[in-house]
């Protein structure tokens, strides 16, 4: 069978498609969150520039008011005006109201909450909206610096800070505010920063607050205020930056916040919103995409599936089916599932197979009876070589006038050929064919007075059958091939065993026994074809052994104990349990 499968191939062509759009998408998923976010930090860091542009817008706005109020001539006016009582006349309350109606409308032409003051040194009075008071010149002269200062006021949630900005006429009395004709001091809180953080925030994700270190911090009023505190510790590890964009982890929420410094006040403008809420829709697109790349595959692998289950796996029914016939397996069927092409080519595969086994059962019965008829044509030629022997002992007894010896053989060899004769089965038991060999040993012991032999076979195997004469060639050859050579007596020995693989029974004799390459020599001549040289009593029982066992079976020869030659039969020993082995020895 095939290593890779149609449905692996399938499989594998889905994957290898996929693949490069999963890596483009990343690649460009990664690319445009890049772009995204480098955008994202410009558009904010000119959203905050913008912001912070229009607070320094008003905050410039305010610094020009003193100028402006210098030049009314009402406040210019006020710069010498000396007092000779300690009330006000009539004519400076008039002065002071235009004043006060002045301050007033500059203060509303502004949407911020602005407060101004103007002192009055040589009155020693300072003039707002709504009211005229005395000042501290001391406290006035440690508050007047240049530029905007900034106050903290209140403390814990309550805590708001002031701005002030102070102009002195003339300015180079700025120093000292004794010697000024007048002053003008500008006023807001930190509310009005407020105000504007919160109109800023109105998008819901940013967070905008005003910073300066070592002074404080304006919130937005929805403002989370540990969470700002945290982010700005955080920002101060390293030195701020005029304008910026960093990425900080917290909490292990990652925040992405950008910085914009005021030139007019010199506080940071702070602004920070979740990463998450940038890229949420980003990885939903991501998610909504890689599940359609999984669904796909899903249904690509059913979609396989289905092919290699209706094509793939009855393709494979039929390779393995064939394989079967290959070994000569002719009992296999194959099941058609479902009423498709495969199902017609199955029945037509089940019906061929079918007339191919009737065809070789016919041959495999030719088979066995010419099996049969080669197994009776080796027994025929085996019986007319015992005869000749036994004739021949006839004709030399007859001519010694020895009438006991011919009757006695004529018996025997009477008894001998009804055994072959009237012997119908292809095998017998083995108590049988012992029985016939003794019969051949007396006949030979006949011939040969000084021949001792002895059977000794386990009582168990004598129940065995075995092929017709596969025993008495093996003692013939032994008496006349071991025994008959030599001068004087001899012996031969029969016996048997039932090994755990295998059963035997072997013949030895005591003869002359056979050199390393004789023996050799007659192994290889049992192998080969039956020709005029080869004896065919031998070649036969060892062609008979391998039909009726198979390779399993044969005939061995080595040197025997008793010095001559053993002749081994070996065969199978079966599945069947035998009962316990006893002996019964027949000696003569």
């Amino acid at each position: 069978m095939p290593r890779h499968t149609l449905f692996r191939k399938m499989i594998l062509l889905l994957v290898v498609m996929l693949v490069p759009i999963v890596g483009l998408y990343y690649y460009s998923n990664r690319t445009s969150t890049e772009v995204l976010g480098t955008e994202l930090n410009q558009s904010n860091a000119n959203q905050l520039n913008f912001f912070q542009t229009q607070v320094n817008t008003n905050i410039d706005l305010f610094s020009l008011w003193p100028n402006l109020l210098i030049q009314d001539p009402d406040i210019f006016g006020f710069k010498d005006i000396f007092l000779s009582s300690e009330y006000f006349n009539l004519d400076i309350i008039n002065l002071v109201k235009r004043i006060q109606t002045k301050l007033n409308i500059q203060e509303s032409s502004s949407n911020w909450k602005t407060k101004l003051y103007i002192f009055s040194p040589s009155l020693g009075r300072v003039v707002s909206d709504n009211d005229v008071d005395d000042y501290d010149n001391d406290d006035l002269k440690k508050r007047m610096k240049p530029g905007w200062q900034v106050k903290k006021m209140g403390q814990g949630d309550e805590a708001y800070y002031v701005f002030s900005l102070f102009t002195a006429y003339p300015y180079s009395s700025f120093n000292h505010p004794e010697d000024a004709n007048l002053i003008i001091e500008l006023q807001f809180e930190s509310g009005n920063i407020q105000d504007m953080l919160d109109k800023f925030k109105s998008d819901g994700r940013r967070d905008p607050v005003y910073f300066k270190p070592g002074l404080g911090v304006i919130y937005n009023r929805s403002a989370d205020k540990p969470l700002t505190d945290s982010i700005l510790r955080q920002l101060q590890k390293e030195p701020l930056q005029d304008a910026e964009n960093r990425t900080l982890e917290l909490n292990g929420q990652t925040y992405l916040v950008n910085v914009a410094a005021s030139a007019t006040t010199g506080w940071y403008l702070v602004d920070y919103m979740p990463l998450q809420d940038i890229v949420a829709p980003i990885e939903q697109s991501n998610r909504l995409f890689y599940f359609s790349v999984g669904l796909t595959l899903l249904l690509g692998c059913l979609a396989a599936y289905m092919l290699y289950a209706q094509v793939q796996v009855p393709v494979k029914k039929l390779v393995v089916a064939f394989k079967k016939l290959q070994h000569e397996d002719y009992s296999i069927r194959l099941q058609a599932k479902g009423n498709n092409e495969f199902g017609f080519v199955f029945e037509r595969f089940n019906s061929m197979v079918e007339q191919i086994q009737e065809l070789f059962e016919n041959v495999y019965m030719e088979r066995i009876h010419a099996r049969e008829a080669r197994l009776k044509q080796l027994q025929s030629q085996i019986n007319p070589h015992f005869f000749y022997n036994c004739f021949s002992f006839i004709s030399s007894m007859a001519k010694l006038g020895n009438m006991k010896a011919v009757v006695a053989m004529s018996q025997n060899l009477s008894s001998y050929y009804r055994y072959t004769t009237r012997q119908e089965r292809e095998v017998v038991p083995l108590a049988e064919e012992l029985a016939f060999v003794r019969n051949y040993l007396e006949i030979q012991k006949m011939r040969k007075p000084q021949l001792d032999f002895s059977i000794d076979v386990p009582e168990t195997m004598r129940h065995w059958e075995l092929p017709l004469l596969v025993v008495q060639p093996l003692v013939e050859n032994a008496v006349l091939h071991g025994i008959e050579p030599r001068s004087g007596g001899g012996c031969v020995r029969i016996a048997g065993e039932i090994g755990a693989n295998e059963m035997r029974i072997w013949v030895e004799d005591g003869g002359k026994g056979m050199s390393g390459p004789e023996m050799e020599e007659l192994r290889r001549s049992l192998s080969r074809p039956m020709n005029e040289e080869t004896g065919c009593g031998l070649w036969n029982v060892r062609q008979r052994m391998l039909i009726r066992y198979g390779e399993d079976a044969g005939l061995r020869f080595m040197p025997s104990a008793l010095g001559g030659v053993k002749a081994e039969l070996y065969w199978p020993a079966g599945q069947q349990t035998e009962p316990a082995v006893t002996q019964r020895g027949e000696r003569s």
